[in-house]
C-alpha cells in the first residue's frame, strides 16, 4: 500500500511539475523578450530569464576613438568606434536600453588608454521598452484610457441589467421562464466577432459607433446574460424571509433588493464583474471592426505586433501593461469569488 501511495504522488508530483514548466516558462521568455534590448533580440541562444545588467568590451582605437563589443552568444564582436559622446549615448540607449550621458561614458573608456582593453558593466533602464511603446506607438496612452472606460462601461451595463435580470428570474413565476433561461445561454454561445458587424451598423445608425459606449453595449450583450445565469442561481439561494422581514420594516422591494440581497449576491457581481472586464479589456477583434480613431490598447498593441516601425520587445512591453491591470483587477476581486466557490478568506 505504501509502494502504491509514493508512485501516486510521484506520478502527480510529475503532472504538476509538467504543468508548472508548461506555464512558467512561456512566461519567463515572454517577459525576458518585454526586458530585451535590441541587440539582445539578436542573441541566440536567448535566455529565459532578462538581465538588467550590460556588459562591453572596449578597445582604445586611434585618433582617440573607442571600438565597443558586444558579447552576442558567439563571443565578442565589434559595435561601433567612435569618440562622440553625442553617438555613443543614443548609441547605448537605443541599442542596448542603458540610459548613460556620453560624457560619462567616455570618462570610463578613457582608463583604457592607460590599462589596455576592458569590460564595462551598466545597468540597464528596465523602463526603456515601455517607455519606447508609449513613445513610438501610435494612440497608446488614450488606448490605455480608452481600454480603462470601455470595461468600467461593460462592467456597470452587464452588472445593472444582468442582476436585475437574474433577480427577476430567481423570484418570479411567469410564462416562458424555462425558455428565456435557456436563450440567455444560447446569447452566451454567439462568438462577439459574430455580431459585431450588424452591431456595427445598429451604432451608426444611433451616432455610437467609434464610441467606448457603443463598444460597451457590443461587450455586454453576452456578458449581461451570463451575469443574469451567475445572479439566478445565488438569489434562488438567498432566503426570501429576509427580504420579506425588511419589507414588513418598511422597505419597498427596490430598497430591500438594494440593501438586502444585492449585498448577499456580492460574490456572484464579483465573477460576473471578472468575466465582463476580461471579455472587454482583451478584445481585438470588435474593437478593430467598431472603432477607427479611439482604439482600445489591446488592437494597438495586436497592431504593433509585426510591424518594422517598432521592435517586438517594444509590443511585448505592451503585453505587460495589457496584463497588469487584469492581474490587479483580478487580485482585488479574488475573495469574492473565492466565497462564491465556498472558499475562506485568509
Amino acid at each position: 500500500m505504501d509502494r502504491l501511495n509514493t508512485i501516486q504522488k510521484t506520478v502527480v508530483a510529475i503532472i504538476l511539475a509538467t504543468m508548472a514548466i508548461v506555464v512558467i516558462v512561456p512566461i519567463l521568455f515572454f517577459l525576458n523578450v518585454a526586458f530585451s534590448s535590441d541587440v539582445e533580440m539578436s542573441k541566440f541562444p536567448k535566455s529565459i530569464i532578462p538581465s538588467f545588467t550590460l556588459t562591453v568590451k572596449v578597445v582604445p582605437a586611434d585618433n582617440g576613438e573607442y571600438e565597443i563589443f558586444y558579447d552576442n552568444g558567439e563571443g565578442y564582436r565589434s559595435i561601433l568606434t567612435t569618440k562622440n559622446p553625442i553617438k555613443l549615448e543614443n548609441h547605448f540607449r537605443r541599442q542596448y536600453n542603458v540610459s548613460v550621458p556620453g560624457e560619462k561614458l567616455l570618462r570610463d573608456f578613457s582608463q583604457t588608454r592607460i590599462n589596455g582593453p576592458m569590460e564595462f558593466k551598466y545597468q540597464k533602464d528596465i523602463l526603456y521598452n515601455f517607455k519606447q511603446f508609449f513613445a513610438i506607438v501610435n494612440n497608446a496612452l488614450p488606448a490605455l484610457k480608452n481600454s480603462i472606460i470601455v470595461s468600467l462601461y461593460t462592467i456597470m451595463i452587464s452588472l445593472t441589467i444582468g442582476s436585475l435580470a437574474g433577480y427577476a428570474m430567481a423570484r418570479y413565476k411567469f410564462k416562458f421562464k424555462e425558455t428565456i433561461n435557456v436563450s440567455m445561454l444560447i446569447v452566451r454561445m454567439f462568438p462577439t466577432v459574430g455580431i459585431s458587424i450588424p452591431m456595427a451598423i445598429l451604432l451608426i445608425k444611433f451616432g455610437l459607433f467609434d464610441t467606448m459606449l457603443g463598444l460597451a453595449l457590443l461587450y455586454s450583450v453576452p456578458n449581461i446574460a451570463l451575469t443574469a445565469w451567475i445572479t439566478s442561481s445565488i438569489f434562488v439561494g438567498i432566503n426570501p424571509e429576509l427580504e420579506e422581514a425588511s419589507m414588513v420594516f418598511g422597505a419597498n422591494r427596490f430598497q430591500t433588493f438594494m440593501h438586502i440581497t444585492l449585498p448577499l449576491a456580492l460574490p456572484a457581481l464579483a465573477a460576473s464583474s471578472m468575466y465582463a472586464f476580461l471579455t472587454a479589456w482583451n478584445d481585438t477583434i470588435s474593437a478593430l471592426i467598431l472603432t477607427n480613431e479611439n482604439q482600445t490598447l489591446a488592437l494597438v498593441v495586436y497592431k504593433a505586433i509585426g510591424t518594422t516601425s517598432s521592435g517586438i520587445q517594444y509590443a511585448a512591453a505592451g503585453s505587460v501593461v495589457l496584463i497588469i491591470p487584469a492581474l490587479v483587477f483580478t487580485f482585488i476581486i479574488r475573495k469574492y469569488v473565492n466565497q462564491m466557490w465556498g472558499g475562506v478568506e485568509l
